[in-house]
């Protein structure tokens, strides 16, 4: 069964591209009613990439949720894709993960050998963590669904917020760009096989590395002059769509360069014969008008920036006296950090692209 059926072509949707639009999450979280609990640090209010709630003056924990359908074909693949991609934003807080409940809905007719590799590839990479699975969830649905809501542990004084960027900070991403428009390609029977796998390596790719490298530069510091100065990572809502919560969030302005930018094998190629998800139209239409092109910026290369990420990289937000210190300790771990830009004094537009 899991050789007979293609997982991508049962959803409408892969991955996180299978979100809401932005533009409705926005305008219904903005009428809801404030939350009053003092020990809340981190809510829904700033969009952050997950919840931080403080236990004592030395600790806290981080509590983030995601699930989502199915963005490659193989079953154990997929599992690794979702335990890897819901444990990212406890990374992105500067959390340590260390338990997890599972998030299942499963066809009725579907094969419990299908399952089994579900379960036990988001069992692998939940075990590559540290993080244990402690139960979970599951109901009947037509179409499958997976993934965790994950518990992490942080110093109520060491968490790392998508707001807090500067003007002169140089912005660092640590993975290539291209996952959705290569699992779009995926679904419709496209994929060149070279594309499929290097896609599926970044997604598989835990960013507790990443995290950690930022985590060493960010510790080198007193705490009043700590050199990391914002981290979200990139998911459903695209490169674009972080750089914009993270610019309203700080007051600032940024500046992109679509050439410095890491990009998937096959990714500028998919962009070119177009698999475009309704994911990335969504977040275009959400992000465009707040969003400046350089002329000589290719149609692809924009379409890549709005491009829904699943199990993305995180953008860090530096202070310039500690980027090369950042990438050096980035690179040690072999991720492959680059400079895609930098923070500017807000203007009009928000973003800008060159």
């Amino acid at each position: 069964m899991a050789e007979q059926v293609r997982l991508t072509t049962t959803a409408k949707a892969a991955g996180c591209a299978a979100k809401l639009s932005p533009s409705i999450l926005d305008a219904v979280l903005k009428r809801l009613p404030p939350q009053l609990d003092p020990n809340v640090i981190v809510g829904f209010e700033t969009s952050d990439d997950a919840a931080v709630y403080r236990l004592s003056d030395d600790l806290a924990i981080v509590q983030t949720v995601d699930f989502f359908t199915p963005i490659v074909d193989d079953p154990e693949l997929f599992g690794q894709v979702a335990a890897t991609n819901a444990l990212s934003d406890v990374y992105a807080m500067g959390g340590r993960p260390i338990s997890a409940l599972t998030i299942l809905a499963f066809p009725t007719a579907g094969a419990p050998e299908v399952l089994e590799q579900i379960l036990r590839g988001g069992l692998a990479k939940m075990a590559e963590a540290n993080c244990t699975v402690v139960g979970g969830h599951s109901i009947r649905d037509d179409e499958l669904k997976f993934g965790y809501a994950v518990t992490g542990v942080i110093h109520p004084q060491r968490i790392w917020k998508n707001v807090g960027a500067r003007p002169g900070d140089i912005l660092v991403f640590t993975k290539p760009i291209g996952t959705g428009v290569i699992s779009t390609a995926l679904k419709q029977g496209q994929a060149e096989e070279a594309w499929v796998a290097g896609a599926t390596a970044s997604m598989t790719r835990l960013n507790r590395d990443a995290a950690e490298a930022l985590h060493e530069i960010d510790t080198a510091q007193a705490s009043e002059a700590r050199p990391i100065h914002a981290v979200t990572d990139v998911t459903g809502f695209a490169l674009l769509g972080h750089a914009r919560e993270m610019a309203i969030g700080s007051g600032v302005s940024m500046k992109l360069d679509h050439a410095r930018m890491d990009y998937l094998p096959g990714a500028i190629e998919a962009a070119r014969r177009g698999f475009f998800s309704g994911g990335m139209k969504n977040n275009r239409a959400f992000v465009e008008s707040c969003t400046a092109f350089a002329p000589g910026v290719p149609d692809e290369f924009r379409a890549l920036l709005f491009d829904p990420q699943t199990s993305g990289g995180l953008l860090a937000a530096v202070a310039p006296d500690s980027v090369d210190a950042t990438l050096a300790a980035l690179h040690r771990r072999n991720v492959p950090g680059r400079i895609v830009g930098e923070v500017t004094a807000r203007r009009s537009p928000l973003l800008e692209v060159v």
